[in-house]
Parts: structure tokens; sequence; C-alpha cells
């Protein structure tokens, strides 16, 4: 059997640590990452040059490739163009949607508060490289920083003796300001402190493999990072009226990422969930990445899961709390009504996890490992700080006064009460 098939009911606590308690799989290289990153740091573009050509096999000229991605951009063919233009402008209007205003109002007479929102004024975006090309995470790293109105974005991507043109273009498309040519832990400490040629950033973005993730907790501390992320993962819940063969795709979908992508379909209904297995099993040969496809399916944390209600499986899905939610169900929207934790929501039949992924305008960076449960995917707000601000007249403060003075003396900071009393005292 490609995939397992289970009861939720029969789950034990082997099998709940497998599906709820995913994580990074930093552990292993932590000490690693560790002097790479402070290698990088003392040394700069030596260590980074080093590191390139003993991780990549790949000797590293100019690490700066902006002017490259502007060309592969005009070198590209119309229909592949046209494509990126399409997916980074559905990007951009989603985006443009989420950009907060600044607002200020009177709460009371003479106590007016509010507030206002500014871009960080340098970010970083790590778009991945390896086993396969990610332009779309271009897309979707720098266009939500350019939309929130951050002065400098930088990308880092990792080298190859031939960089992928499509990525190149979509890093232009979506507006970065510099391109470096270094992945792995060493583009992440490159980005946190800078080196001769790359410039330091505020924050860091976007996904990448578990050196990546294990150099983002390195560093986080001197610099803010988005997520801890693994492996891409998808949890679906189905009932009777799903086809089969769409949920098994999905799957099949999400296991192509990654040898340890989790994959996970719920139903209460037996009958579905076997013809579930048995469209993977009818589908998986039919795919390129055959390999990586099996091996994600054979995980501990992938199976076919038969609840006895609609509502085991809707509490399985909300602890499970998955970074992709496919909902195929008649009842589509009540379902997602009882389900807050999930990184992203396709609903029904016609709403493929690729979609978002690509094209449809949402953000597909999200939160794995269920930290769903609490936090969001990158959006405008990863780029922007919140300032409260305050005005108070001599009438607004008065009305306060009592209340300030006495928490302030009962908690024994008296000169807070006295800064108060100094304002309130009358003018003769």
């Amino acid at each position: 059997m490609t995939i397992d098939l289970q009861e939720v009911a029969d789950l034990g606590p082997d099998d709940r640590v497998a599906f709820f308690q995913r994580d990074a799989g930093i552990d292993e290289v932590r000490e690693d990452v560790r002097a790479i990153v402070e290698r990088v740091r003392e040394e700069g573009d030596v260590a980074v040059r080093e590191f390139t050509s003993e991780f990549d096999d790949v000797e590293v000229g100019n690490l700066e490739i902006t002017d490259r991605c502007e060309r592969a951009y005009d070198e590209v063919d119309g229909e592949t163009r046209e494509a990126i233009e399409t997916a980074a402008a559905n990007v951009r209007e989603f985006h443009r949607a989420q950009v907060p205003e600044d607002w200020r109002r009177e709460f009371s007479e003479g106590r007016e508060l509010g507030r206002r929102f500014r871009p960080i004024d340098r970010a970083g975006v790590y778009v991945p490289g390896g086993t396969a090309a990610y332009p779309s995470s271009a897309i979707m790293g720098v266009v939500p920083a350019v939309v929130a109105g951050v002065d400098h974005v930088s990308v880092v991507t990792p080298p190859a003796e031939e960089l992928n043109p499509v990525t190149l273009a979509a890093i232009h498309a979506a507006g970065a300001d510099a391109v470096y040519s270094v992945g792995g832990a060493q583009a992440i400490a490159a980005l946190a402190y800078g080196t001769e040629t790359v410039t330091s950033v505020r924050k860091i973005v976007g996904p990448g493999n578990r050196w990546v993730t294990a150099a983002k907790a390195q560093v986080r501390g001197d610099v803010e990072i988005d997520t801890l992320a693994g492996p891409s993962e998808v949890g679906i819940v189905a009932d009777e009226t799903a086809d089969p063969d769409l949920v098994a795709a999905e799957l099949i979908t999400q296991a192509e990422h990654d040898p340890n992508s989790p994959v996970v379909a719920v139903t209460d209904d037996r009958e579905l969930a076997e013809r579930v297995v048995e469209a993977v099993e009818r589908q998986v040969p039919e795919r390129t990445r055959e390999d990586v496809i099996l091996e994600a399916l054979g995980n501990d944390g992938s199976a076919v899961l038969h609840a006895r209600s609609m509502s085991e499986a809707i509490l399985f899905t909300e602890e499970y709390a998955p970074e992709h939610l496919v909902i195929i169900a008649e009842d589509d929207e009540e379902i997602l009504e009882r389900i807050d934790s999930a990184g992203s929501v396709f609903l029904g039949p016609h709403t493929p996890v690729a979609a978002g992924d690509y094209a449809s305008g949402t953000n597909h960076v999200l939160p794995t490992n269920g930290n769903a449960r609490v936090t969001g995917g990158l959006s405008v707000e990863t780029f922007l700080r919140s300032t409260t601000v305050q005005r108070l007249s001599r009438e607004g403060l008065a009305e306060l006064g009592d209340t300030v003075t006495t928490l302030a003396e009962a908690e024994g900071l008296e000169a807070h009460a006295a800064s108060v009393r100094l304002r309130l005292e009358d003018d003769d």
C-alpha cells in the first residue's frame, strides 16, 4: 500500500506524536550551522565563497547577480514572462488589500488615541533552489515587502552552474532591489550580519531546507525572522460527496515537494477513504517525481484517516493545524467555521492548493509544524511596525489622574505619580 489507511479512533501515542508533534528537523545540523554562521559573521565574503564551493560545488565570482535577473526577465519566452507577470499582479493585488490605514480618534473628551503603520527599512528574502526551481517563492516573498513599502529588499538564492532563468526573471518582476547568488546557512548569516557585498537586513523571510531553518533559528534575536518552517504539508477534510481522485491528487501534490512532507486526508466516509487509497496507487506512477512522492507518502505522519463522524474529523484537523487545509465537502463553509488553525484554506472541488501556490493571489509562505495554532502566513503586516499615538488635554489627564497615580504608587513608582500631579497643579 502506497499510503496507510487508519482509524482516527485507533491512533496510539506514537501515532499522535507523528501527526501532532511535527518539527523542522534542525537538531541534527544545529552545531554545524552555528559554526557556519559565526565564520560568515567574522569573515564575510571569504567565508561565503568557501562554503559555497564546499556545499554547492560552485565557484562564485561576483556574489551579486541583480543585473542577471534583469537580463533573464528579458530573455525568457513570452508565455513564461506573461505567467510570471499575471501571478505577480494577482499577489500584488491581494496584498495591497492588506495594507492597514493609520487611524486616530477621540475615545473620551480630551483623550485622543491612534495607531500608525510604517515599514521596516531593509528586508531579506530567501528563494530556494535545489532539486526544483521556485519562481513562485520569489514572488511570494518579495511582493509583500514591496507593497509594504520596504526601502531595500534583498534576495538570496542558491548558486548553480546554470541558474534557473525563470526564477531570476520572477525575482526581477517581483521588484527586488538586490540579488545575491548564495544559499544555505551562509546566505542567512550574510543577510543577518552583512558582508562586503551583501547588505544586512532587519528581517529575513522565506522557506528553505533544514540548514536554512537552523540558521534562521541561530540568528534570531540579532535579526527578526518570519518562522521556522518545516517541509510542506497538507490536511484534507472530505465527505462522501468528494471525488477520490481529487483528494488523492492533493495528497500527491504536497508529497511531491519533499520526502519528509506529511500529507493527511480525513473523512467520515469509509468507502471514500478506501477509494482515495486506490486513487493514490493509480496516480503515483504517472508523476515525474515518483520516488520523492512515495517516500513522503510512506512517512509515519502521512495517512488517509477514517473518522467515526465529521465532528471527529474536524477535531483531528484543528489539532493537526495544517499548513494547507483543503475542504471538499457539501457543507464546506460550515466545516470551515469550526476550524480555526490552518495556514491557508482551499474550499471546494475546484480550488487546488497549486492555485494558491502560484497565482490566485494569496501567499504560499505559511506556518508548518502546527504553528498555524499561533501564527499566520507571510503578509504585508510581516514587514510593518505599528506605533501607538496619544494626545491628552489637561481635562483628559485630570480624568485619568487618580487612576494613574493610585496604580503607580501601588507599584512603588512614585516618580510616575509625580509626573501626573505636576501637570495637574493649579497654575497659581
